[in-house]
């Protein structure tokens, strides 16, 4: 299991993230195309302070992400910022795109999926079990007069 710390807190909150193309348009079919738009996301995430990248796959229209995001951070504001930085990036490298959404500023829908990826519900339910015979077994302080 992977603690993340910072100052009073220690977490692990990774979230399975998924989000489509605009219109649903295979626009990453070519796999050179799915490389531009790994890197432009993969950036776009470790920008932002102690936000990492576990694990991704980009389809032709579709991206999935397992992030790990402090709990300091709102999910849905990094999702924002990811997919908008990243469209910037990918519009900027693959020129053909301004003209499949010229209509509009981004290459993303607005929503999006997540999930959280927790750890197994068996190994918390005995972690809690454990912590309650730990503490009853204590050293029981008492006072002499």
């Amino acid at each position: 299991m992977d603690i993340r710390l910072l100052p009073h807190t220690a977490y692990r909150c990774q979230y399975h993230i998924v989000w489509v193309t605009k219109y649903r348009h295979r626009a990453l079919n070519p796999v050179k195309f799915r490389s531009v738009a790994e890197k432009a996301i993969k950036n776009a995430a470790e920008m932002i302070n102690a936000v990492e990248v576990v694990e991704m796959n980009v389809q032709p229209e579709h991206v999935h992400l397992i992030m790990i995001i402090p709990p300091k951070y709102a999910v849905s504001k990094i999702v924002e910022i990811v997919k908008s930085r990243s469209a910037k990036i990918i519009r900027k490298e693959i020129q053909w795109l301004e003209k499949l959404y010229d209509a509009t500023n981004s290459m993303w829908t607005v929503g999006y999926f997540v999930s959280t990826v927790g750890i197994d519900e068996v190994f918390i339910k005995q972690y809690v079990r454990y912590q309650q015979k730990q503490d009853s077994g204590q050293a029981k302080l008492e006072f002499h007069q």
